[in-house]
């Protein structure tokens, strides 16, 4: 990772706020905080579909309302750009029309984008979460920090005695060479968020580990190398970071930890191996963007050129 990409990734100027509507209320008061310590720009953009601007006449009949539907998403948009700029954040809403991903991709071009927020459908009535194929397929084709707000996150709310916010940054890492990036980018989002990096590896559970003989918790390999792991990358970016082993599934370890220290932020690495592809509801990157109560921050190893910006057509293989 170029020391550009980590310093446009840490202090963004444009924000990509993608948006179908239902999820602004949700949505938008993560996009101002981040806006509001920042400085940045927030776009709003929402992608008219191909039904959605087809509307009926008085006898039923079905036509192509483009003029309609942009003033209806108009209308949608524009107190969320007054509320922002009453705040002092310059925020623009940007509507198009087309295939969702293709636009988010264009938009990223156009506005050298930095950032990317957006949000996961809402849970249906037999209590399944769904990411959303839109949402799915920005997470594994766009290389930029991609944050992600579910259903279950809420913006922080604890104090210290000062009255400012403790802040946690949590990365879970795979302890690869391909996580380093991650690690490094969650570590300078930590320092500039004034925040605690904690560094946490999750082993298999003690059991199974115990019969192949294999030490487990503060005498295992793993904690041996994730203490390298955080000494390098304290050095790097200046920021306080514990390095954490736990035992089990990961993504219940991951969530668990995040709920306990009241993260702000996850921080979590997708290589090609391990890209967003058939996501289902055993997969850890699932699970934890279905279940946090704090904004999940994904990045995807870049494939091609870093500098380039693509939503790519074929399937990565996880």
């Amino acid at each position: 990772m170029r020391d550009f990409d980590t310093r446009r990734w840490t202090h963004p100027a444009t924000i990509l706020v993608a948006t179908d509507l239902s999820d602004l209320d949700h949505l938008m008061p993560f996009a101002m905080e981040q806006a509001s310590e920042t400085g940045v720009r927030l776009i709003l953009l929402h992608v008219l579909t191909s039904t959605a601007v087809i509307s009926a006449d008085a006898v039923g009949m079905p036509y192509y309302d483009p003029v309609g539907a942009l003033e209806i998403v108009e209308q949608r948009l524009r107190p969320w750009c007054e509320q922002a700029a009453r705040r002092g954040i310059r925020c623009d809403a940007l509507v198009r029309e087309g295939q969702p991903t293709l636009q988010i991709a264009a938009a990223i071009r156009q506005f050298h984008v930095d950032r990317v927020l957006l949000g996961t459908r809402s849970r249906s009535k037999i209590g399944k979460l769904l990411i959303g194929s839109v949402a799915e397929q920005v997470l594994r084709s766009v290389y930029l920090p991609v944050i992600t707000v579910g259903p279950e996150a809420h913006l922080p709310v604890d104090r210290g005695p000062d009255n400012t916010i403790d802040r946690v940054v949590l990365h879970a890492t795979t302890l690869r060479e391909t996580s380093r990036p991650s690690a490094a980018l969650a570590c300078r989002i930590a320092a500039a968020q004034k925040a605690k990096l904690v560094l946490l590896h999750v082993l298999p559970h003690i059991p199974e580990m115990e019969r192949k003989g294999l030490p487990i918790g503060l005498d295992s390999a793993a904690m041996v190398e994730l203490r390298i792991l955080a000494e390098q990358t304290g050095a790097g970016c200046c920021s306080a970071v514990e390095p954490i082993v736990a035992h089990g599934n990961p993504s219940i370890e991951i969530l668990a930890l995040a709920q306990e220290r009241h993260a702000s932020l996850i921080v979590l690495g997708a290589t090609r191996r391990s890209a967003f592809e058939n996501l289902t509801r055993d997969r850890t990157v699932y699970r934890v963007l279905s279940h946090a109560v704090c904004p999940v921050l994904t990045l995807r190893e870049p494939q091609v050129m870093p500098e380039e910006v693509r939503v790519e057509t074929s399937v990565a293989h996880r």
